[in-house]
């Protein structure tokens, strides 16, 4: 997947176009001529796959329609930047992959906030082959390790300062499985949700996988952000989308996720239903959405306490400065209502 290097490193022809551009701004008050519903726009970050699942649900189980809105789903690409598409006025709402998202549109000093966070856990991974010399992330200090050109500016630098890595392990990810394949002792970055299991058909064999959040990397992911505008004139609206989308989420975790898989599949005909069952199988797995404050406030839940952790954290390892407003990255006015499905219950929609 590339949309860690497609999104961040499209920032810094952000602050140009979005100057320019920002003027233009979403509409609050424009209406679907059908049952005057609220008509809006979300942009994802990447193909239509099931780490949008929840998006998805809430559009095919009408979750956004009873809150009055009429929502329409803009899948991105490789060629796509959520952020300048918000910013731009070319679409309401949109994805933020991770937690550097929010962050740099605060040092682009645009007015655009994170209003939730879907993922808990940050799905950014290491994969090995099966090795008996590597079981776990401090294991792969001196060894050669594939990542992007955006990687070196997001989570690379808190692998420095955590387990002492070194900027000569780095070697090029263009994103291609073939080197990764081709040479048992190459390492590569992934997503849990992704590429483990492209790689395990085609080896025929289970890859290591070190998920970065379970080895305490503190990011979040899949957040949704919304123009300030909206906030500030149109709460009810950003609090409609955001409740649409927790519901989503909620049903396609805990339900029967087919609805949202039908529209995935006519949105992205490359995916296949293989990819996005082990992909929600994954998800459920490892927590991705209900570990962490989600257990207590709720699928989207953001704290700042947790932002300030990673903030804390990304600054010390040189990626931000010291003087930053990161509480401007996010508003937690929508979110943090309480956990909607207990432990074991049935889905029961706030």
């Amino acid at each position: 997947m590339g949309r860690l290097g497609i999104v961040v490193a499209g920032l810094a022809a952000l602050v140009l176009l979005a100057v320019g551009m920002w003027n233009a701004g979403p509409v609050p008050d424009a209406q679907s001529d059908e049952d005057n519903l609220q008509r809006i726009t979300f942009a994802t970050d990447w193909k239509a796959q099931a780490e949008h699942g929840g998006f998805y649900q809430a559009l095919a189980k009408g979750y956004y329609a009873k809150r009055g809105l009429e929502v329409q789903i803009l899948p991105g690409g490789p060629g796509v930047n959520v952020p300048q598409l918000i910013a731009g006025g070319a679409v309401d709402f949109g994805m933020g992959s991770n937690s550097f998202i929010p962050l740099r549109i605060v040092e682009a000093e645009l007015p655009v906030t994170a209003v939730m966070a879907v993922f808990q856990k940050d799905p950014q991974v290491l994969i090995t082959h099966p090795r008996d010399d590597v079981t776990s992330l401090e294991d792969l200090k001196g060894k050669p390790i594939m990542i992007s050109d955006a990687t070196i500016s997001a989570f690379w630098p808190w692998l420095r300062a955590k387990y002492g890595y070194t900027d000569d392990q780095i070697r090029k990810y263009t994103y291609n499985l073939a080197p990764f394949l081709v040479d048992e002792t190459a390492v590569q970055q992934g997503y849990v949700t992704s590429e483990p299991y492209a790689i395990a058909k085609q080896l025929g064999t289970e890859p290591q996988v070190f998920l970065l959040a379970d080895n305490g990397y503190p990011g979040y992911a899949t957040m949704v952000l919304a123009p300030n505008s909206w906030i500030e004139e149109s709460p009810d609206i950003v609090q409609a989308f955001v409740d649409g989308t927790i519901e989503g989420w909620y049903d396609y975790l805990h339900g029967d996720p087919a609805p949202a898989d039908t529209l995935i599949l006519q949105d992205n005909p490359e995916i296949s239903q293989d990819v996005l069952t082990q992909a929600r199988d994954k998800m459920i797995a490892f927590g991705l959405a209900t570990s962490g404050d989600a257990r207590r406030l709720g699928i989207g839940a953001m704290t700042e306490q947790r932002w300030g952790m990673f903030y804390d954290t990304m600054a010390e390892a040189g990626v931000y400065t010291d003087d930053l407003d990161w509480r401007a990255a996010f508003t937690t006015d929508f979110v943090n209502h309480g956990p909607v499905v207990p432990e074991g219950a049935g889905l029961k929609p706030r």
